[in-house]
């Protein structure tokens, strides 16, 4: 991540040290980084994956609603997050790599550098329940 500003590499540093999942993204909403807890969650390691663009990691982990209807990236609390430079939080379920079923809670935030340097965002997100 050398070529990232100061900021971004060190919320890498921080979620690397994270016991909760953590998904860190560009401006773009290009994928940086997600942690060992997220990939518990998300059933592949980080290193199989690499940098994504959004349009690819808000699906590949196959993000529904309550009734199993597949959500739009843009219905999610990190590509909210991305669009409107605010905090956001939601519930969501998702079938990760493995294939197994998780209800979720995310709250992302942006990250944003001085002076007003808008640098990309963090998503922390936990299970809720095992389906």
């Amino acid at each position: 991540m050398s070529q990232h500003p100061l900021e971004l590499i060190l919320a890498r540093q921080f979620a690397d040290s994270m016991n909760m999942a953590v998904f860190l993204v560009d401006p773009e909403g290009n994928l940086l980084f997600y942690n060992e807890a997220a990939e518990d969650i998300l059933g592949i390691r980080y290193s199989e994956t690499g940098a994504m663009p959004v349009d690819e990691w808000a699906t590949v982990f196959k993000p529904t609603d309550e009734h199993g209807e597949p959500l739009p990236p843009e219905g999610l609390p990190l590509v909210k997050t991305l669009s409107h430079r605010k905090p956001a939080h939601g519930s969501l379920y998702i079938a990760n790599k493995l294939g197994h079923k998780f209800s979720i809670t995310v709250t992302s935030y942006p990250i944003e550098g001085k002076p007003d340097r808008y640098l990309g965002a963090m998503a922390l997100f936990w299970k809720t329940e095992v389906l």
